[in-house]
């Protein structure tokens, strides 16, 4: 008890303030009596009226009753219990033009009031003297104002003076031992409150008090919850704003019964009810509400219960839009992994179409320009081709994908073309600017149900590529503004896709027409093999491959197979230098493994010619099989740089993998190359190949071997043609690597067209060799070859006997065209040159070289042959 004295705690200031209180009302009230008594009793009356009308006028609800619509109903019991409990003789109410409301007389009301009420009306108040009929009176006059201050009626109140003075004498001594008593009860009944206000707030001080109840009041207008406490009696305790807006609660909700607030009857019931609820939804107006219901007794507390409410109404729809949102995110992702997996325009296009169908439209179209289908810039003004079309169904009446498209210009497409914007047009059948296109077309499009659509531009840079539309029948609702910034957002990540699709176009055109230029148009003329070739590019890009067929002297034909490392147009630029310098190495008649060498010579300079500026080295690389075949002897003779090995398919449809030496690829240096001969029998099948054949990600080289065989096994008698068709059915429809075929099917340059001599080293010889030649000529019916043919062979053999070592031999061939050679085993070359006036000798290669189509030298490991070819007649 001594802490709630000591003042430092809340109960211990309240107690000091009350019983400060009671003294000084008890004081008061003896002090006032006294004077009361000892002055003028007008002055007292004065008083009382004025105590008596301004408590009228400021009790609580005074301003509201006059609003209502019976005052009187109101106010006239208030006023005539005020009168008998104050002992004044009359409480008027009236309005502002003075007509009453209440008095003691009924039969006065609703008369206009005797007195003055004009500064009553302006805020004052009106003390007045009066001889009434019941003798001399004071009457006061005050006003009555709403919470904004505005005078909304007035009070009066009177006593006589002879009233007021005999109640002063009389109430004397009953007021000092009142008073007396009442500062007795007074304390002891305040320190019951403070001692019980001690042990409620636990004792704190008046700063903790007020910054607890602040934080409470800020807690509990600040919760998306609502909360509510009833009372034991069904009466609204208190109600958070947001139980207010939750609701619809009336301004005055509080100390109302929750029966009285407008509330549907059940929920209503539950709030009177005060029993336990649990997550149970109501519907309250349009709203779904979560209540919670607890009661407050639970630990000592006061009778009642309080209650929480949810809005599951604003919960399920943010909910909905955080799922929509969800949902736009995914696509926007989806949309970057999954558009532009290729580096295909049409696919590209083909992409977005089917991501947007069925998340996001009905129906989705692409138009493109022709122009960037081909990899070039589009050209503004000429017309769109329907690239990719996507739908909900496949009977839709839009424009099929391939149509060449000229929209017109009050179209959106147009629109959205020429100003690069997006159009959004809610409503299909209210857009004549659309239905101007094609007319019976868009008749259909709105008859299949078709309502809404969103056109946007492919823009990549300042490059408009196309537009794409998505259309929508399904959803009755149009296309919104949320909904068009989310088309946008998707054909601004594929637009970059498809730029990036047609800049590949271009850039591999380029390089796969630099590249046909480089690799042989057409087969040369031979008589040795029956050749069939394919060459597929990469689907990556234009790789290295090539291939090459070269006829050589003696009827011999030469193969080649090669293959640059890497893709590009760096790669096909050194495929060809390679080819190139092939053809002019075969042109010396060197044997494959020199020839693999000097390639191999040219890569290693090709490299250091294209070493970078910080030293380290480009290496190109390149593998290469080069094979020689002879129908006479039937041999080919092969040697390989890295390269896979060639197939043999015999007559039989035996398959054979040679064991040719397998070589390093090309620019490595270091170590020689080695050949290997075959023997082929007559309509064998010489297969060579790039490693794109047999090799790529999914298998390793052996399993691609495997099935190479498979493919050659199949049909023993099929021509190179087929054979080519046989092997890439089994290929996929576009490879990971370039891939490079040559079938060649063996031929014989049989006995009949061959014809050979051994000839002395003596000049006599050499009319031998004139006669047997004629002979053989006329044999094969081409006596118009003779005197050319005597003319060349004698002056190549009596070089050889001359110049060269023995033995010497002369063999003719006779194939597409007649072949004259001469071997001898010295390794001199002869020159041709012009021969002075005066020279005896040195004219005899240049007749040669007149009388002949072609002639030249070739070396063999005994010697070198000499050769010139005639055409036939």
């Amino acid at each position: 008890m001594w802490s709630a004295v000591t003042g430092r705690s809340v109960a211990g200031q309240v107690f000091l303030l009350q019983v400060v209180i009671v003294l000084l009302l008890v004081v008061s009230a003896v002090v006032a009596q006294v004077l009361q008594v000892q002055h003028d009793t007008d002055r007292e009356a004065q008083n009382r009226s004025l105590a008596v009308a301004e408590s009228f006028a400021h009790a609580p609800g005074t301003a509201a009753a006059l609003r209502t619509s019976d005052p009187t109903a109101v106010l006239q019991p208030r006023a005539e219990a005020v009168r008998k409990a104050t002992g004044v003789d009359f409480v008027v109410v009236m309005n502002t033009d003075g007509i009453r409301y209440t008095h003691p007389k009924p039969d006065r009301i609703g008369k206009k009031f005797v007195g003055t009420i004009g500064p009553a009306l302006a805020g004052g108040t009106v003390t007045e003297h009066v001889n009434g009929t019941i003798g001399p009176l004071v009457q006061v006059v005050v006003p009555v104002k709403d919470a904004a201050g505005t005078v909304v009626g007035l009070v009066a109140a009177g006593i006589t003076t002879a009233h007021v003075g005999g109640a002063a004498d009389q109430q004397l001594p009953l007021l000092l031992a009142a008073a007396a008593a009442a500062l007795v009860l007074a304390t002891a009944g305040t320190a019951l409150v403070s001692r019980r206000l001690l042990r409620q707030t636990h004792g704190l001080g008046p700063h903790e008090m007020t910054r607890m109840y602040e934080h409470h009041d800020a807690v509990l207008h600040a919760v998306r919850e609502g909360v509510l406490i009833v009372g034991d009696d069904g009466r609204l305790l208190l109600a958070n704003d947001e139980a207010h807006r939750l609701l619809d609660l009336p301004a005055d909700a509080e100390r109302r019964s929750v029966l009285e607030l407008g509330l549907d009857e059940e929920t209503a019931a539950l709030l009177a009810s005060g029993r336990v609820a649990t997550d149970e939804v109501h519907l309250v107006k349009d709203r779904l509400l979560a209540i919670n219901q607890r009661p407050t007794d639970l630990r000592g507390g006061p009778a009642g219960s309080v209650t929480t409410l949810r809005d599951s109404t604003e919960l399920r729809a943010l909910s909905g839009r955080a799922e929509v949102a969800r949902e736009r995110l995914n696509m926007l992702y989806d949309a970057g992994v999954g558009i532009g997996t290729s580096l295909d325009v049409s696919r590209t296009a083909e992409e977005l179409a089917e991501l947007a169908v069925p998340r996001f439209a009905d129906f989705a179209t692409v138009d493109l320009f022709d122009a960037v289908l081909h990899g070039e810039e589009p050209k503004p003004g000429t017309a769109l081709r329907r690239a990719a079309c996507s739908g909900i169904r496949e009977d839709s009446p839009l424009y099929p994908v391939g149509e060449r498209i000229r929209f017109v210009a009050t179209s959106p497409q147009a629109r959205s073309l020429t100003t690069g914007q997006s159009v959004l047009v809610p409503r299909l059948r209210e857009a004549p600017g659309w239905r101007a296109q094609d007319v019976e077309r868009t008749g259909k499009v709105l008859r299949y149900g078709i309502h809404s659509l969103i056109t946007v531009p492919l823009r990549a840079g300042s490059l408009v590529l196309g537009v794409a539309n998505f259309w929508r029948s399904q959803k009755p609702q149009p296309f919104d503004a949320e909904e068009l910034a989310l088309a946008e957002e998707l054909v601004a990540r594929a637009a970059v896709s498809i730029d990036n699709a047609r800049r590949y176009t271009r850039e591999h055109s380029m390089a796969v027409t630099l590249q046909r230029s480089l690799l042989p148009r057409t087969l040369p003329e031979q008589g040795a093999l029956e050749i069939a070739y394919r060459y597929l590019p990469a689907q990556a890009g234009v790789g290295g491959d090539w291939f090459d067929v070269l006829p050589l002297s003696g009827a011999r034909v030469a193969l080649v197979v090669g293959d640059v490392v890497g893709h590009g147009l760096h790669a096909a630029a050194t495929m060809g230098r390679l080819r190139t310098a092939v053809h002019n190495f075969s042109s010396l008649d060197l044997p494959p493994d020199e020839l693999l060498g000097l390639l191999d010579e040219l890569v290693g300079r090709i490299d250091q010619d294209e070493t970078s500026a910080d030293g380290a080295a480009a290496i190109s690389g390149a593998t290469c099989l080069y094979a020689v075949y002879d129908p006479v002897s039937r041999r080919c003779t092969l040697a390989r740089a890295g390269h896979p090995p060639p197939a043999v398919v015999h007559p039989d449809g035996r398959v054979e993998f040679p064991e040719v030496p397998a070589g390093p690829p090309l620019g490595l240096g270091g170590l020689p190359f080695e050949t290997a001969e075959l023997e082929l029998a007559e309509g064998s099948r010489l297969v060579l190949y790039t490693d794109g054949l047999v090799e790529d990600r999914q298998r390793d080289i052996d399993v691609g071997l495997g099935l190479l065989r498979d493919a050659l096994s199949g049909a023993p008698d099929a021509s190179p043609e087929e054979t080519c068709r046989a092997v890439l059915d089994r290929l996929p429809a576009r490879p990971d690597d370039d891939v490079a075929l040559i079938v060649a099917r063996t031929r014989v340059l049989g006995a009949d067209r061959v014809a050979q001599w051994q000839v002395p080293s003596e000049p006599a010889a050499v009319s031998q060799v004139r006669s047997a030649v004629t002979r053989q000529l006329s044999d094969w019916g081409l006596e118009e070859l003779v005197f050319t043919t005597e003319l060349i062979l004698s002056e190549l053999v009596t070089n050889a006997i001359r110049y060269g070592r023995g033995p010497i031999a002369v063999r003719l061939l006779r194939d597409r065209t007649l072949i004259c050679e001469v071997f001898d085993r010295s390794t001199t070359s002869p020159h041709l040159r012009y021969a002075a006036s005066t020279d005896e000798g040195g004219r005899g290669l240049f007749l040669v070289a007149q009388m002949a189509e072609h002639w030249g030298t070739r070396y063999t490991p005994d010697g070198k042959v000499i050769w010139a070819e005639q055409p036939l007649p």
